[in-house]
């Protein structure tokens, strides 16, 4: 059926909240793109005056679509080259969603959509409406046609998985960018010590390079092997400006609302490395170089002031 402007206009009135929704649901801003035009073609074909709550009837078909989509990204995950992490969005990004209490920020955090990947769809699904936007249970019954009984329990049940792998810490973008020169400077003095002071004992780091860029397959563990790793990865060499093709420029930044590194090759974000932050220092580095991953990076990019470089001799 053909839609009227006001129809249209009602979709587009909701579609920042469905795209967060279903970045928040994919951990990839490009399938939530896809996944929300989808909606809005459904929308299209259905009679819309007959649809008493619109949000509603919205909500529910992106978050099936989504759904599906997991279920579908689960395998082709398991023949993925090396280690999957999410796409990562830029401070401004609008993709981001809401974020006025620490629960919507940390939703949508580096570690937390990292550490999704354990739920089930179901799961995820009811973790992110009920966290994030704060939908009550009866309504998230209502979306995923089960009772709200076990919307609670699924969700008290995600919310201890999520938990259970992360600790809480708020840093505001002063405290990030210290964060990130701190670092930089510990991991180009040519030492291991300094790096080895900055992070916990059981820290991580991980890349996802998507088979298209070098990125070790199993992550490395430890202070002492992230420290030393991230030595060699922050020593100058011709190879490293041939494999990024040029010189790059290092900024200290924000990502999923957390201190990042962004690596900038002539305007073209190369790389996009999340720090994770508690109390007793860094705990994971995640790294996404893969070119697929990075092109709405590279968008916002061009679109936003920041700043200087810290580092260009690389």
């Amino acid at each position: 059926m053909a839609l009227t402007m006001n129809d249209v206009d009602r979709f587009e009135a909701s579609r920042p909240r469905l795209e967060a929704i279903a970045y928040r649901l994919l951990g990839s801003a490009s399938e939530a793109e896809d996944a929300v035009q989808e909606t809005f073609l459904r929308w299209q074909a259905t009679d819309v005056d007959r649809i008493e709550v619109p949000e509603a009837w919205l909500t529910k078909a992106l978050t099936n679509l989504c759904l599906n989509q997991l279920t579908s990204a689960r395998a082709r995950r398991e023949t993925y080259v090396g280690q999957w992490l999410p796409e990562p969005l830029l401070a401004g990004d609008s993709m981001l969603g809401p974020a006025d209490t620490a629960e919507q920020r940390e939703s949508v955090s580096y570690a937390v959509l990292t550490l999704m990947e354990r739920l089930s769809p179901n799961e995820r699904a009811v973790y992110v409406l009920r966290e994030a936007f704060d939908y009550p249970h009866r309504e998230i019954a209502e979306i995923l046609d089960i009772t709200e009984a076990a919307s609670q329990q699924i969700f008290h049940r995600a919310k201890k998985h999520v938990a259970d792998g992360r600790a809480r810490t708020e840093i505001d973008e002063a405290a990030a960018r210290r964060i990130v020169e701190e670092f930089l400077t510990a991991a180009t003095s040519g030492r291991t010590e300094p790096l080895v002071r900055l992070l916990t004992e059981d820290a991580i780091a991980i890349g996802d390079g998507g088979g298209k860029v070098p990125a070790r397959a199993k992550a490395f563990e430890g202070a002492l092997a992230v420290a030393k790793f991230m030595r060699g990865l922050f020593k100058p060499s011709e190879a490293k400006r041939a494999l990024v093709g040029g010189s790059p420029e290092v900024y200290a930044a924000t990502a999923n609302g957390a201190p990042a590194l962004v690596v900038v090759v002539e305007g073209r974000v190369v790389g996009v490395m999340c720090l994770q932050v508690t109390a007793e220092g860094i705990a994971a580095f995640r790294n996404q170089v893969n070119p697929d991953k990075l092109e709405r990076a590279t968008e916002r990019w061009a679109a936003a002031d920041h700043g200087e470089p810290l580092l260009t001799a690389f």
